[in-house]
């Protein structure tokens, strides 16, 4: 994975079962020769890219057990079921579910899981 200084996302936070996409770099050209224009690829709608960070994942609610007083009242009342990816995995999306935005001059995705149709992980990290 190409390194990139997490100092500046530190301030980003993910909701819910989206996660932070760097996408990589396509090839500015197809494969007849052909230069594309700026915000063009050929085979537009699947893309790739690293995910840098991740939701907390799909919220559940907690159950209130009004039996057992003594407990006392949370101040959390929702828990998540974590999501399958983590931050690294370079991950295949269908750009249709993807919203783009620039971030210090920088262009990323955010995407929800359910648009991840493939992860790759090194298990090394």
């Amino acid at each position: 994975m190409k390194s990139i200084n997490s100092d500046k996302l530190n301030k980003l936070i993910v909701v819910g079962d989206r996660v932070l996409i760097k996408p990589l770099s396509l090839s500015k050209k197809t494969k007849g020769g052909l230069f594309l224009p700026p915000g063009y690829s050929e085979k537009e709608e699947i893309q790739s890219g690293y995910i840098l960070k991740a939701g907390p994942g799909y919220p559940i609610p907690i159950a209130e057990n009004e039996d057992e007083p003594w407990k006392g009242q949370s101040n959390e009342n929702v828990r998540y079921v974590p999501l399958q990816v983590k931050e690294g995995d370079l991950a295949i999306f269908l750009q249709k579910g993807a919203i783009e935005i620039a971030y210090n001059d920088e262009k990323y995705y955010i995407v929800p899981q359910h648009s991840i149709l493939l992860i790759e992980r090194d298990e090394d990290i």
